[in-house]
């Protein structure tokens, strides 16, 4: 796969968080990072890893409202009465240090911006 990624030469990635890159997201951060491919990534872990940046749902977030429909469902609602919801909170986390070895400057706005900053 990763052979294969390298015969296209691409100057960026986007890497969504599905359960196959979870489970070898350090082998993935690992790559693009030996290669020098910038890589936006769906979920922070991601950048805790040493990805540059990700942007996507606060996991957190989701879990505090999924009490929410465990409660209500607990309290006697029927859960196919409640309502499907969409993420409302998103965060943006951006590494440093992984900019700084690409060589990539991260402006002022979008650091100003960001959720989380690793350093």
């Amino acid at each position: 796969m990763f052979d294969e990624l390298l015969k296209r030469k691409p100057l960026a990635l986007v890497v969504t968080a599905e359960p196959f890159t979870m489970e070898h997201r350090s082998r993935i951060v690992d790559f693009m990072v030996r290669n020098a491919i910038p890589a936006m990534f769906e979920e922070s872990r991601f950048v805790e890893a040493g990805g540059l940046m990700s942007y996507g749902p606060s996991v957190p977030d989701l879990f505090r409202r999924s009490a929410i429909y465990v409660d209500k469902i607990l309290r006697g609602a029927n859960p196919a009465n409640l309502p499907v919801e969409q993420p409302t909170k998103f965060e943006l986390v951006i590494n440093r240090r992984a900019a700084k070895t690409l060589g990539i400057t991260i402006p002022d706005s979008i650091l100003l911006s960001a959720d989380k900053i690793f350093e």
